[in-house]
């Protein structure tokens, strides 16, 4: 079943890190199943405190969303997402609607 890596930006504090972030976040995704679905494009919030951006990867299953998370690459990435912004990240599992 798919599954949704979701990441919110709430607060910049290094752009410069987080141009870091970015460069080695794109290497990162070289031979997992990502498809994203957004990338911080033209965004509301409706509910709840505002953020800067957004962004939501599919991916096949939980475990190859846990499995890009974790990866040596991805885990030296976020390195610099932790230290330029504040971020929410969560993994959902999507659903299939009954035939």
């Amino acid at each position: 079943m798919a599954a949704y890596v979701v990441f919110t930006r709430e607060r910049t504090r290094d752009a410069e890190e987080l141009a870091a972030y970015s460069k080695a976040a794109g290497a990162a995704g070289a031979g997992h199943p990502i498809k994203p679905l957004a990338l911080y494009g033209k965004h509301e919030s409706l509910e709840g405190s505002a953020h800067e951006g957004c962004v939501i990867l599919e991916f096949p299953t939980v475990d190859a969303a846990k499995a890009w998370y974790n990866s040596p690459a991805y885990t030296a990435a976020r390195a610099h997402r932790f230290a330029g912004a504040d971020y929410r990240v969560f993994i959902v599992e999507g659903f299939s609607m009954p035939s």
